[in-house]
């Protein structure tokens, strides 16, 4: 074991011992961190160029993603994942962003977003960077392709099977896949038939062998089916063959009399945006018809293959009505999203070394009991080095404890066969009182919601769906207990969603406390969200649309009048995305009195740091790495450096997004208890500062540049440093003995 600083915070972590130490004080850090401030003289940043556009800022994200796939210290199938990810991103950024800007931009509008630019301005610029991001995942594709052969995993085409290979895949064809095809051919009797969003199909032309009749046949593929098909192989190979090519393969089967004259593949994307009316009567019914819509939207962007027959091009273009500017030919393979299907188990040696969470030591020394552990102290646990397993916990042992009267939980997204859900059920059937907040309105996962509160509703749970026009996003759960002669109230706030299988690669903070002002505020939010009674005063919440904005810019301001004054003023904030006007203002006022404001923004950023007279004092990086960034924290300093036991410090559902602040409900939740505070600041926020092997740089002009690293030396990740750690938060902040010592002077 080797010991590692953080900011002067002694801990112990495991290195192999080729590792070069990692060590760094707290000035060291802010100086290397702060670059010299430079100068944008053709931007004018008393106007609308001081923001960063939030389009571009994703599509630049997505290039951090693709990235990854090239990266040496990710493992192979890794970097695929990493390709596959950047592929489903953009899908659902063009169903979904560019779907709502091609509208109106079609519409004539022409109000400029918040950085100047118009609807039809953004759409040129981002179907250019788009094309350019398709162009390099193929690219990367090809390499990673070529990598794999290496490995003896392949991806064949219908060309390169063996004649060996012919009996098994005859019979994949006849069993597994030919009973669930559907040929259709386009005639006039036979228009050209509807393809739902990710639609995917081969388009035939094909020839009757005694007549010479010519035959157009679109042939969809099942979504229903793997889109690879595993040959048997020897030991160490692994070889994969496209569905469409097992199509290709069998066309004589399935057109029995014809052959083959010219053949291209295509998919749509069609628009995913969901429409509900504002006086729909059943919101549940309502939704339901709006999924229906969403799979007959208008297509906003076709891929379709650079060897298509010029015929069958013009076909499918006339016939699904795209412009030129909606149509993407790729050189290569369609719908890369499918890749994840190749990341296997069988190669261990190709994926990240296997993780298991930890079960917090609290926990354990309770026997698992969650309502003693949380009785001893607050708890924080950090997901995934934490497990998720332990909020699942806390819920089934409500679910069965006859103490246990009454249960309050937020559902935003959950898995399909969600063991929460379960809890929920179990605890209604058993005569307890279950209230569930279902959010229909969770983008992609509208469907599964209104599975799970149809359910919910059978087990005889309360189950109500909070306001038409906002999104319910707060992460709260309470249990309230029958203890003596009094009910105290166990509460859960989260920064993530309840969802056990994404917990499992998401960093997220879980906050288990049974103090009462903050279950009291619990229980007045769930209040609003049925009743909506509007909380007239909350101990240690801020809640969006009332009060989350206006804290946090509060809290800014003090931090920025701390700064005029010459006391320490510093700022420490964790997001995934920053892009609110009136809150980036208050940051650039900050910087210019002063305040030092070091930001972790993994995704979306408006804000332009580095700026000479702007924006000096701001930093931004981006962490992409092995698990996705998730928590939300912010930390103010209240007159005192970072870290310190005096500071403010708050952990979040909400991004700093106009969404999460003016049209969501969202919590802010104030961290009192000083283990828990010095763990999030000290810890949390501390390792992910300090990180460099999966860290981007923000640069003025909105791009990011990956921190380099020199040859040999040794570049901290504060995942691993995290999965390596079990002293850091294995006790679920059992005690303050827990959390290493601040060794800076503090007031």
């Amino acid at each position: 074991m080797q010991p590692v600083v953080i900011f002067n915070l002694h801990v112990t972590t495991y290195l192999p011992s080729n590792h070069i130490v990692f060590a760094m004080t707290q000035a060291d850090f802010l100086k290397s961190e702060f670059p010299a401030p430079v100068e944008l003289p053709e931007i004018d940043l008393t106007g609308p160029g001081r923001f960063h556009n939030r389009e571009l800022s994703w599509l630049s994200f997505n290039w951090r993603v693709l990235e990854e796939a090239e990266n040496p210290r990710v493992p192979l199938l890794e970097r695929l994942r990493f390709l596959s990810i950047s592929a489903t991103n953009l899908d659902e950024f063009y169903t979904v962003r560019v779907a709502g800007l091609r509208e109106l931009a079609r519409e004539g509008n022409v109000t400029p977003a918040q950085d100047g630019l118009t609807p039809a301005e953004q759409l040129v610029l981002i179907n250019e960077d788009a094309r350019n991001l398709l162009q390099e995942q193929q690219r990367m594709y090809n390499a990673l392709r070529t990598e794999m052969e290496k490995e003896n995993i392949l991806i064949l085409d219908h060309k390169s099977v063996t004649d060996e290979d012919l009996p098994f895949l005859e019979d994949v064809f006849l069993n597994k896949v030919f009973p669930v095809l559907s040929p259709l051919a386009i005639d006039p009797a036979h228009p050209f038939p509807f393809l739902p969003n990710t639609g995917y199909a081969l388009a035939l032309q094909l020839e009757k062998k005694k007549n010479k009749r010519p035959l157009l046949i679109l042939l969809p593929i099942p979504p229903q089916i793997g889109r690879f098909v595993f040959l048997p192989s020897p030991d160490g190979t692994i070889r994969a063959l496209p569905l469409e090519e097992l199509l290709l393969l069998h066309l004589h089967s399935l057109f029995p009399g014809y052959v083959e004259k010219g053949h291209c593949a295509f998919r749509v994307l069609r628009d995913s945006d969901l429409e509900v009316e504002d006086e729909a009567e059943d919101l549940v019914r309502e939704f339901e018809v709006a999924l229906k819509r969403r799979r007959r939207g208008e297509v906003v962007r076709m891929k379709l293959s650079a060897y298509a027959p010029k015929a069958l091009k013009s076909l499918i273009v006339d016939e699904l009505h795209v412009n030129d500017d909606e149509v993407v030919e790729i050189d290569g393979m369609i719908g890369l999203a499918d890749l994840k299907e190749l990341v296997v188990d069988e190669r261990p040696d190709l994926l990240w070394p296997s993780f298991a969470p930890r079960v917090p030591e609290r926990v354990q020394d309770f026997d698992g009991d969650m309502f003693g552990a949380i009785r001893q102290k607050d708890m924080l646990l950090h997901h995934p080095y934490e497990t998720f397993n332990m909020v699942v916990r806390f819920l089934q042992q409500a679910a069965r404890d006859p103490n246990v009267v009454a249960i309050k939980q937020t559902l935003y997204r959950t898995s399909k066969d969600s063991p929460i859900v379960s809890a929920l059920c179990e605890a209604a059937e058993d005569g307890k009182s279950v209230t569930a907040l279902v959010e229909l309105k969770a983008r992609f996962d509208e469907a599964a919601n209104i599975h799970q509160s149809r359910r919910l509703e059978r087990s005889g749970a309360h189950v109500v769906y909070g306001f038409l026009d906002l999104k319910t996003h707060a992460k709260i759960s309470t249990v309230v207990r029958r203890e003596g002669d009094q009910l105290v109230t166990y509460t859960h706030y989260g920064t993530g969603n309840y969802h056990p299988i994404t917990a499992k690669i998401y960093t997220d903070l879980s906050l288990f406390t049974c103090d009462a002002d903050l279950g009291r505020d619990a229980t007045k939010v769930f209040n609003y969200l049925s009743g909506y009674v509007q909380p007239e005063k909350l101990d240690n919440l801020a809640i969006s649309p009332i009060s989350l904005k206006p804290r946090l810019i509060e809290m800014i301001g003090l931090e920025t009048e701390n700064a005029k004054a010459g006391k320490p003023a510093a700022i420490w904030a964790k997001m995934n995305s920053l892009i609110e006007p009136e809150v980036i203002d208050a940051l650039y006022a900050a910087s210019q009195a002063g305040v030092k404001i070091s930001l972790v923004v993994r995704g979306i950023c408006g804000i332009r740091p580095g700026i000479k007279g702007l924006s000096e004092n701001i930093r931004v990086k981006s962490v992409v790495g092995r698990f996705l960034e998730h928590s939300r924290i912010v930390c103010f300093g209240n007159g005192h450096e970072l870290p310190s036991k005096k500071a403010k410090v708050y952990i979040s559902s909400a991004d700093w997004m106009g969404r999460n602040l003016n049209r969501r409900v969202e919590t802010l939740v104030e961290i009192t208890n000083a283990t828990v505070k010095a763990q999030i600041v000290s810890q949390v926020m501390a390792a992910n500062l300090a990180d460099v092997a999966q860290s981007w740089v923000m640069k003025p002009d909105g791009t990011f540049e990956r921190a380099t690293v020199s040859e040999g030396e040794f570049a901290f990740n504060c995942h691993r440093f995290f999965m390596e750690n079990p002293s850091l938060s294995g006790r679920g902040s059992a005690g303050a003995s827990d959390v290493p010592k601040l060794t800076h002077t503090e007031d």
